[in-house]
This record gives C-alpha cells, sequence and structure tokens, in this order.
C-alpha cells in the first residue's frame, strides 16, 4: 500500500470519493495510486510534463497492477485530458501562478460540475486573486506541512461569480487562524514574508499588521 506525505495526503483527502481524477504534475504517481487502492476513485489519469517522473509512474503504476485504472500521459498542464475523463483536478506541488496559467489554458475550466483541488507551493495569494477574478468559488480551504514549512491547500469550482477581495482575504479567505494551529503556522509563514516586502511596498507592511491581527 502507497502511503502519502502529510501535504499529498492534505490533497487526496479533498477528492471526492467516486469522482475520476485527473492528476497534473503527477510525479511519481502516488496520488492516483493511492486513491484507486484506497477505492476513492475508479479511474485516474497521470500526467507530467517530464518524462522521467512519468516513467516512475508508469512503474508504480504496473508494479501496483492498476495499469487498466490508471492512465499516464506526457502532457503540458491539461492538454492532454478531455472534459470528459475527469471530475476532480489535482494540481499540486507547483507555483501558484503557474496553477492559474494550467487551469486558464484548459478548454473545460469552466465546467461547473468540475472541482479543482490545488497547492501552491508559492504565491498562494495570487492564485486566490486569479480565482476570485475569474469567476471560481473557493469552497474550502486548509493547510499542511512539509519540510518543515506549511501550505495550503484549495478546492474551488467554476461558479461564474466574479469577486474582488481585500489584499489579506487572499491570505485569510477560508483559513481559521485564532483557532486551528496549522492555519496559523500558514499565516504566520506570510507574515515573515510579508515583512521582508514591506521595506519597498507599504501595502505589504499594512496586509502583514491585518493577518497579525487575525490570531491574536
Amino acid at each position: 500500500m502507497v502511503s502519502l506525505s502529510k501535504r499529498l495526503n492534505a490533497v487526496a483527502s479533498l477528492v471526492e470519493s467516486g469522482s475520476s481524477v485527473a492528476d497534473v504534475g503527477t510525479d511519481h504517481g502516488y496520488i492516483p495510486v493511492y486513491l484507486v487502492e484506497n477505492k476513492i476513485s475508479p479511474f485516474v489519469v497521470a500526467m507530467d510534463i517530464n518524462e522521467k517522473p512519468l516513467a516512475s509512474c508508469k512503474s508504480l503504476v504496473k508494479n501496483e497492477g492498476f495499469e487498466d485504472v490508471i492512465l499516464t500521459r506526457l502532457s503540458n498542464g491539461l492538454e492532454k485530458i478531455s472534459g470528459d475523463e475527469a471530475d476532480d483536478i489535482v494540481i499540486a506541488g507547483m507555483g501558484g501562478e503557474l496553477i492559474s496559467q494550467i487551469i486558464e489554458n484548459w478548454e473545460f475550466s469552466k465546467d461547473r460540475s468540475k472541482h479543482f483541488i490545488l497547492q501552491p507551493m508559492t504565491k498562494s495569494e495570487e492564485l486566490m486573486r486569479w480565482l476570485f477574478a475569474n469567476g471560481f468559488s473557493v469552497i474550502k480551504r486548509d493547510c499542511c506541512t512539509a519540510a518543515n514549512k506549511c501550505y495550503t491547500v484549495i478546492l474551488a469550482e467554476y461558479s461564474g461569480e466574479v469577486r474582488t477581495v481585500s489584499e489579506s482575504d487572499l491570505f485569510l479567505y477560508g483559513l481559521d487562524p485564532k483557532n486551528n494551529s496549522m492555519h496559523r503556522r500558514f499565516i504566520e509563514g506570510c507574515v515573515r514574508r510579508l515583512l521582508k516586502q514591506a521595506k519597498g511596498n507599504p501595502v505589504c507592511a499594512e496586509t502583514a499588521r491585518i493577518l497579525e491581527e487575525s490570531f491574536k
């Protein structure tokens, strides 16, 4: 049985039971195999832009005997998957801006039946900004750790509702840093990053102040 890291487990936990899944940037294929092994998903398309990690994924899938239900494809983002092949779209382990581009470039991204499970490693606030500006609703957010750093995980879907939110809400939306220690740890990391940027940008200083107030 495949066991997932805390980060990947947080991602997999947002996959709806019974849904077909596309895993973008699958790397070694741990999420697809985990989803099938645990009977969470009956069908997964595992994709990566690079041949080497995709080869590792193919090897794992073959060893586990899941070649009939986990398909592997060399793909730049979502370009090699059609709209009827996946209900839940997993895009994890990339920068927030790249994740935005991958969603934007997929012709089926505005299908309201699709769920996007997103785990940005950097610039999560820019991903949140893009989602709100392009008609996506954030259904749920959580936080996870990897290599002693804290990251956010986002569950989103297209609703058609364009929203403008404050700079602080790009960090705080859906989180409860006052009562959830993991959420607080994530926001504390955001504050440290903003304070480094504050010397040349007063907006960063004010946003950091508001974030600090959120867990007092």
